[in-house]
């Protein structure tokens, strides 16, 4: 009976160890409320011929594969090391006072480096990916900050949209990102590692087609068609054009 009461609360500790003890220290709430990606197989209106600029800050910071934010040789934020991590050149991003830095844990962090508190702590996988301890989760993709939201994806088969004010999900979907993606006013194109192109409407996650590519690159947008590598493709329809 004493080693039944024992198992029994280690069971109770693990359990809530694994939903009480992330990573990193921070409020935490599901990220998906569903594991499906609605697909409306309809055209896109009113696409730009040319994308925005999106205007990037300077940003004096490094970040190493240790998840270590640096300015010069100095700390400004210190996340925890993994085993398995993906080479990768991420950079953080600073917007107003603040920088933002996807890891190889799959957590994206809002820092600020004045005092080097953290502000809020998003993840961004999915909470299966985390079953045996040795899935990779690495944020390797840029990360893009676009009126007040962050669009982050990594290899834990996620790709999502946060506010950058509280860290709290607009929505995400379960797509794993391993190249740089495109964000224009509405939708976003997004080469995932099933090697799919998605257009994601930026309103509610939901794609509007999606297109199988040769290859795993990142897309460059003209004149309303996507290039990736030597492949053309609508970005009105997802059609390929010869």
């Amino acid at each position: 009976m004493q080693k039944i009461a024992v198992l029994m609360l280690c069971l109770i500790i693990l359990n809530a160890c694994s939903k009480h003890d992330p990573i990193l220290p921070g409020k935490r709430t599901a990220v998906f409320e569903t594991e499906k990606l609605q697909i409306l197989n309809e055209p896109i209106e009113n696409l730009p011929d040319k994308l925005e600029e999106i205007p990037l800050k300077k940003c004096d910071y490094t970040q190493d594969s240790s998840n270590v934010v640096w300015k010069g040789d100095k700390k400004i934020f210190s996340g925890f090391p993994t085993s398995n991590y993906v080479k990768s050149s991420q950079k953080p991003l600073c917007s107003g006072e603040y920088v933002y830095a996807g890891l190889t844990t799959g957590e994206l962090v809002k820092v600020n480096p004045s005092n080097k508190k953290i502000l809020w702590i998003a993840d961004i996988y999915q909470a299966s990916n985390m079953t045996g301890g040795s899935s990779i989760l690495d944020i390797v993709a840029p990360i893009v900050i676009k009126d007040n939201y962050i669009y982050a994806g990594g290899l834990g088969d996620a790709f999502c949209k946060i506010k950058t004010s509280s860290g709290d999900k607009k929505w995400c979907i379960p797509i794993g990102v391993a190249v740089p993606f495109i964000v224009t006013e509405k939708v976003s194109f997004v080469v995932a590692t099933d090697e799919y192109l998605y257009a994601i409407r930026n309103s509610d996650g939901t794609a509007y087609w999606k297109t199988k590519v040769n290859e795993q690159k990142e897309p460059f947008y003209s004149d309303k068609i996507i290039t990736i590598g030597k492949q053309k493709i609508d970005a009105i329809n997802g059609s390929y054009i010869k």
